[in-house]
């Protein structure tokens, strides 16, 4: 006669090496981030906590903080502070018209009652500094186009997101890159993407690119001083002739900043193996 066997039967959720992302239902209620917020203020809760309190609710497919988790990482903490259209986000991080303003609104919130000016503002003067400066962008899934626009004396004066997916000439348009610079009255600019598969050499794309931009910042006499490609391993710049770009007619084309400016940044190469 057959015997019954019970075997053990365990439910895999997941064999990838993805953290679990507890959804709300998981917490006790006094465990919750808004619980935990009226008790003990802010401090206590991470940045995801933080962010699932201001969206409030997700979506049938999408627990709140599964969302707010998702949004932090594909975005980055640092570009999403910095993002001021809700389309963007919404057509970038696919979330709603509404879950984006409130994300847009918080952050311009901070800015006008909280942002102080210490008297140490960043200086850029070399690749080096971009990279260190964009470490958070060195371990992104997605491919992301960075601007950092500078004044005359190497300040940064503002950071932008200006585009998410692989870079082509089809969605890099030379008035997105040179517009904040208009905005902020910056004189140069340095553009930075990075490279999810951690390989940090241009490719040809990349160089065809970023020579059209550099033409097209002559004749709007703003300087685009670097290209900057980052990766996990390390990073390179764009060889292309940024002095010149190939337009020089009637004086258009010449440089915005003193040649010193230009003269001292420093282009390099850091590939780690």
């Amino acid at each position: 006669m057959k015997k019954y066997q019970i075997k053990e039967n365990v439910l895999v959720v997941d064999k990838s090496d993805k953290d679990y992302s507890l959804s709300m239902k998981d917490i006790e209620t006094s465990d919750r981030p808004r619980e935990r917020l009226i008790k003990g203020g802010p401090e206590g809760l991470c940045s995801q906590e933080l962010l699932a309190i201001i969206l409030g609710v997700g979506t049938k497919k999408e627990d709140v903080l599964a969302m707010s988790s998702r949004i932090l990482k594909e975005y980055g903490e640092k570009n999403i502070c910095n993002e001021k259209n809700p389309k963007t986000l919404e057509k970038e991080l696919n979330i709603s018209e509404s879950k984006a303003c409130q994300i847009v609104a918080t952050f311009e919130l901070g800015r006008r009652f909280f942002q102080k000016k210490n008297g140490r503002q960043t200086i850029i003067r070399n690749a080096k500094q971009v990279y260190n400066y964009l470490s958070d962008m060195r371990e992104m899934p997605k491919e992301q186009l960075r601007g950092l626009y500078l004044n005359s004396r190497y300040q940064l004066v503002h950071d932008e997101v200006i585009s998410v997916g692989t870079l082509t000439t089809n969605i890099v348009h030379p008035r997105e890159v040179f517009r904040p610079a208009f905005e902020y009255s910056a004189v140069a600019v340095i553009i930075a993407h990075n490279h999810p598969s951690g390989n940090s050499k241009p490719t040809s794309e990349d160089i065809g690119i970023t020579a059209q931009l550099v033409q097209a910042g002559k004749i709007l006499g703003i300087d685009l001083l670097d290209h900057i490609v980052v990766s996990a391993k390390g990073f390179s710049s764009v060889p292309v002739d940024y002095f010149h770009g190939g337009i020089s007619r009637d004086g258009i084309g010449s440089t915005s900043l003193p040649k010193s400016l230009s003269s001292l940044y420093r282009r390099e190469s850091s590939i780690s193996n």
